[in-house]
């Protein structure tokens, strides 16, 4: 479980950027965690690799949690 600026985010997690992808969805899974993080658009299926820091910067909230 990652803590970073009070948002926290696990691997298969549904959350919402702060701008939408280009198909008009604006709800993304996390699909793989590391430095990178991988996310998959829930619209189109569009994956987008981006570094960790810049990924907490755009995120704006977790929508759905994974249950354990």
């Amino acid at each position: 479980m990652v803590y970073i600026a009070d948002k926290e985010y696990e691997l298969n997690d549904i959350v919402q950027m702060k701008k939408p992808h280009p198909c008009g969805e604006n709800r993304w899974k996390i699909i793989r965690m590391g430095m990178d993080i991988r996310i998959k658009c829930m619209g189109c299926d569009h994956s987008v690799m981006i570094p960790r820091r810049e990924f907490t910067k755009k995120l704006k909230k977790v929508l759905e949690k994974t249950s354990n």
